[in-house]
């Protein structure tokens, strides 16, 4: 589900909002969903974008809502748990996306300036899947990473004098 004009992973069709999914998964671990869960799953699935926990925090504080850091850390986990969120790891930070309603991608990282782009293929794909088929091996998903440069921070690094060059 690529948008061949902005390259963007699209939504795909599911049957709960995330913050069903969510109740339901609190529910079956005998918790509840409480109003800054309720807030967090809701301020998180507004946007679509890559983020770690710092960003979220510093995110909720400038919309005027004050959720604790710890309770912040805690429903990460907890999301990613449901299968909500996805953890990345990334070269010296932790980032999260959505998982829940969105289709299998894999990312592009850019080591100098963080940016994280989305990208999807099918000959990745078809290549995991042809590996785990003659290893006896079903695939249920896959997390592919391409640490490098972007073409930005690349223009900016350029060498600018012929010594530079050896």
């Amino acid at each position: 589900m690529v948008n061949p004009q902005t390259d963007e992973i699209r939504p795909i069709s599911v049957s709960e909002s995330p913050e069903d999914k969510f109740r339901e998964f609190l529910e079956i671990r005998g918790e509840k969903l409480t109003d800054p869960r309720r807030v967090l799953v809701r301020h998180i699935y507004s946007t679509h974008k890559h983020f770690d926990a710092d960003e979220l925090v510093r995110d909720l504080h400038d919309s005027g809502r004050a959720i604790s850091r710890s309770t912040v850390y805690r429903t990460l986990r907890l999301l990613v748990d449901a299968g909500l969120l996805r953890e990345l790891r990334l070269t010296n930070r932790t980032a999260y996306e959505h998982d829940y309603g969105y289709p299998d991608h894999d990312h592009l990282h850019c080591t100098s300036c963080n940016k994280v782009v989305e990208f999807r293929n099918e000959e990745i794909l078809k290549l995991r899947d042809a590996v785990s088929r003659a290893n006896g091996f079903r695939a249920s998903g896959h997390r592919f990473l391409i640490e490098g440069v972007c073409s930005s921070c690349s223009r900016s690094h350029s060498p600018r004098r012929r010594l530079d060059l050896i």
